[in-house]
């Protein structure tokens, strides 16, 4: 399991800041996308279409389209009606919902069978949907478009396993690479390579990997992507206990889930069966995805596997947004979607964020992107009971559908608002940061969440007032300089702000201390 904030590869000069007008401006659109795959049938409704969007609804059907192919390579008449019957009722979801824009993506089994073209017309005529068949390369492209709009500069190579194939490609920041390929080992081709067996079946599966794969030549990532590989993630976050159940940005060794895989691989639909959370709808494909992700990870040999919620769908959205809107940060796009809304007074977290700029000497524009984000969460709870605030926040964020952060990185945002709202860390709480963050970070974490509580509690939450003093963490003590235009605040809510904070930072002294401007 990942442990600590990473900061490596994070020169990129783009400006990270909250942006509250536009926020809160923002007039939503409900987005939907309808993927036709080879084994389901899936539709994803956004709330708007935006560079952090969030999925207001997600029904598939397992229609099976791969398996409903003949001798001839055509889809066979049921195949077609269980497919067109699947779109009809999807169709009418959305428009109940007043989905403003659908689009209809077909994958490897449309593209193979004979007839693709015959489900093409079915679907326009009966609902005036235009669904576009995608090439091997365009979807390959597209789900490797996916992992960068789900990631903060994601660099290494992406692999998206379906029912019918698997698309393999290269991420480099911001930019999907040269390198791509598109290959026949879908849960379902590999399924009926190991009816002979699974040695017999690794052979196939070796010569198509070492004929198509890309070498590794960035970063030593890879991105999964895929149902069948997102259920052996879920598998090993149940099996080791990880403080984390969120699938997006789970982090782990590729030798741990290369034993894993191997094992899975061999084991019976009985077996498959017994194992903690494995989704039912999974358990007769999963050993095909696990032998597939086996040899992947054999031939790459691969540092690390990072596996993605973000794939095809959100890489057709992503590739829908205009340059400026693809150049924004996905984490705090996010948090400000969530916390400026509800905030009490939405500009007051612009207001921390420009009040906390100074706090952290040399701070990096990871550290500055995590800072901003809790600013922009810092008063999601203000509604809730006093006495739950920090627990069920903290609970709440180490687990909420975020993009662009990793699991370290919901840990810190998650002690921070927790240390807003006036939390200890202790108990589980040390039990959770144990796992993902060093000592130095949960203590980064915590002063950030006592000096955002501290603002509060002078300014009331208003920005003005908050322009009206600066804090200063020195070597003998904390101290809150108030300039002398503005009353002394209440000394004894200031004052037990100030000790939490001091008491964060190691220092001894906290004190309020009058200034004039020239000061």
């Amino acid at each position: 399991m990942e442990q600590g904030l990473s900061h490596k590869g994070m020169s990129d000069p783009r400006t990270i800041e909250i942006d509250t007008a536009r926020i809160l401006s923002r007039q939503q659109a409900h987005y939907g996308v309808i993927d036709i795959g080879s084994n389901s049938l899936r539709l994803v409704v956004y709330d708007d279409l935006s560079r952090a969007p969030f999925p207001r609804f997600n029904e598939k059907s397992m229609v099976a389209l791969g398996a409903g192919i003949d001798a001839d390579g055509n889809f066979t008449e049921d195949a077609i009606r269980r497919a067109l019957h699947a779109v009809v009722r999807l169709h009418a979801i959305a428009k109940a919902m007043q989905v403003d824009r659908i689009d209809v993506l077909a994958t490897e089994a449309t593209r193979r069978a004979g007839n693709g073209a015959d489900l093409i017309r079915a679907i326009r005529d009966k609902t005036g949907l235009q669904p576009r068949i995608l090439t091997g390369e365009e979807e390959a492209t597209f789900t490797a478009t996916g992992v960068i709009s789900g990631f903060f500069q994601p660099t290494g190579l992406v692999g998206d396993i379906g029912g019918g194939s698997l698309e393999v490609a290269e991420v480099i920041g911001d930019r999907v690479g040269d390198r791509l390929s598109s290959m026949p080992l879908g849960a379902l081709p590999v399924g009926r390579m190991m009816e002979d067996g699974v040695d017999a079946a690794k052979k196939q599966i070796d010569a198509i990997l070492d004929a198509n794969l890309p070498p590794m030549l960035t970063q030593p990532a890879f991105y999964a992507v895929g149902g069948g590989w997102r259920a052996l993630a879920r598998i090993h976050i149940a099996m080791t206990g990880a403080p984390i159940s969120v699938v997006h940005g789970y982090n782990l060794p590729a030798a741990e889930l290369q034993a894993l895989s191997k094992k899975i691989a061999r084991m019976s639909q009985d077996e498959v069966a017994d194992l903690p959370d494995v989704p039912g709808r999974r358990i007769k494909t999963l050993p095909a995805a696990a032998l597939v992700m086996w040899r992947v990870l054999r031939n790459l040999k691969p540092e690390r596997i990072v596996f993605s919620d973000c794939g095809l769908r959100e890489g057709w959205l992503y590739g829908q947004l205009d340059p400026t809107e693809q150049y924004r940060d996905p984490l705090l796009e996010g948090a400000q979607a969530i916390g400026l809304p509800i905030a009490r007074v939405p500009e007051f977290s612009a207001a921390l964020a420009r009040w906390t700029d100074d706090l952290f000497p040399g701070e990096s524009q990871q550290d500055r992107r995590l800072r901003l984000a809790a600013c922009a969460l810092t008063d999601m709870a203000w509604r809730d009971h006093a006495k739950v605030r920090a627990r069920e926040t903290f609970r709440r964020l180490l687990q909420f559908p975020f993009i662009g952060v990793t699991h370290p990185e919901r840990a810190f945002l998650a002690v921070t608002i927790l240390a807003r709202y006036g939390g200890k860390v202790d108990g589980t709480v040390t039990e959770i940061t144990d796992q993902l963050l060093t000592p130095n970070e949960v203590r980064r974490a915590e002063i950030l969440g006592r000096a955002l509580l501290l603002g509060h509690r002078f300014s009331a939450s208003v920005p003005e007032l908050l322009g009206h003093c600066r804090l200063r963490i020195e070597a003998d003590a904390v101290r809150l300089e108030v300039l002398n235009n503005v009353s002394v605040p209440d000394s004894d809510a200031v004052q037990t702000r100030l000790r939490q904070l001091a008491s964060a930072t190691g220092v001894a002294g906290a004190e309020v201390v009058i200034v004039t401007e020239d000061d």
